[in-house]
């Protein structure tokens, strides 16, 4: 029987880039503050119930459920990274913890900080 490895195999769809991931969120005023004032990212574009957001050169939707609809923070997301750029790691983490942002770190690597945002989505800094 012959093997085939994923390598020979011609891709019928060829990717170029992560275009936006979208997060969804019980309150996109609330979600807009936290990742707009404490991560620095910037409104790139949006509508009625949810907003783009840019960080560096990626986008991030924020989509707002409905009344009374889960926020879906599901298994099918285990966490984003984000890389920073500014401060050492404990500047990055009394900024986090001012905000009132319950921080933790991963047991031998000091770059890396992870915390959740106001819906519990898990999120992590990677402080350069």
């Amino acid at each position: 029987m012959e093997s085939t490895t994923i390598n020979s195999v011609k891709p019928s769809v060829i990717t170029t880039g992560l275009d936006h991931v979208v997060l969804h969120v019980s309150d996109l005023k609330r979600s807009l503050r936290f990742y707009t004032e404490i991560l620095g990212m910037t409104e790139h574009h949006g509508g009625s119930g949810y907003m783009f957001l840019r960080c560096g050169e990626q986008v991030m939707g924020l989509f707002e459920v409905g009344h009374g609809q889960e926020v879906n923070c599901g298994p099918e997301l285990n966490h984003m990274a984000f890389n920073q750029s500014t401060g050492s790691y404990e500047d990055v983490k009394a900024v986090l913890e001012s905000h009132g942002i319950a921080v933790r770190g991963r047991q031998g690597d000091p770059r890396c900080i992870y915390f959740s945002d106001p819906d519990g989505h898990q999120l992590q800094l990677n402080v350069r």
